[in-house]
């Protein structure tokens, strides 16, 4: 028997591959902005929750240029979305097994849900998903426990019976709040000290290792 009966996943970083779409974006809206340099430490802090938040922190809470840096980053992003998003080993076959054992599946995530689905498209993940909700799905947002909590209503399931999968401290923070037991995944874009200090139920190096743990107990 499977280990839970419901699976939520992130998806930047968990599910897709998109680093170097996201810097580029980021690289991009800063060098045109702003008159300094973030480190790509700075520009990929915030991944993980909604854009405009992240926006706002770096325009120094001034709403109208955050407005725009959002618009300029979005252009961007969806020029060079289909170049540059890749796909992690595993994955694919991870979600197959998932859907053989009878395992309903779920994307919670940051991203607009318009764009999470094109992404999700380029690798055909769309068709393992009872659903996805996005940022413009529910009011809050990671890492407020709401859009999991969501996921797990529209699923029928308690939280208890559910684990969401992340590569953010953000990720982490809202499934633990939800109820969830939590799984960092650790092949994303944070490190595993990062995530091991929002104390996940769980950890694993690669898609296969996450299989391993909801099919056999392992």
């Amino acid at each position: 028997m499977p280990r839970f009966k419901g699976v939520l996943f992130d998806l930047d970083g968990t599910l897709v591959d998109t680093y170097e779409l996201i810097y580029a974006s980021m690289r991009q809206t800063m060098d045109r902005f702003l008159d300094w340099t973030p480190t790509a430490e700075q520009l990929m802090a915030g991944v993980g929750t909604p854009l405009e938040a992240q926006m706002l922190h770096f325009a120094n809470g001034d709403q109208l240029k955050a407005e725009q840096m959002t618009a300029f980053y979005r252009e961007h992003n969806h020029s060079v979305h289909d170049q540059l998003i890749r796909d992690f080993p595993g994955v694919m076959d991870m979600l197959q097994a998932f859907a053989d054992a009878g395992i309903p599946l779920a994307v919670v995530t940051s991203k607009r849900h318009a764009l999470a689905m094109r992404g999700c498209a380029c690798f055909g993940i769309q068709r393992y998903l009872e659903f996805l909700i996005g940022p413009d799905d529910c009011p809050l947002h990671k890492p407020d426990p709401a859009p999991v909590k969501l996921a797990c209503d529209r699923l029928g399931l308690d939280p208890a019976d559910c684990l969401y999968v992340g590569d953010s401290p953000f990720d982490i923070m809202a499934g633990n709040a939800a109820g969830c037991a939590t799984y960092a995944a650790l092949w994303g874009m944070f490190s595993r000290e990062e995530l091991a200090a929002c104390n996940p139920t769980f950890e694993g190096a690669c898609a296969a290792d996450l299989q391993r743990l909801v099919l056999q107990g392992e």
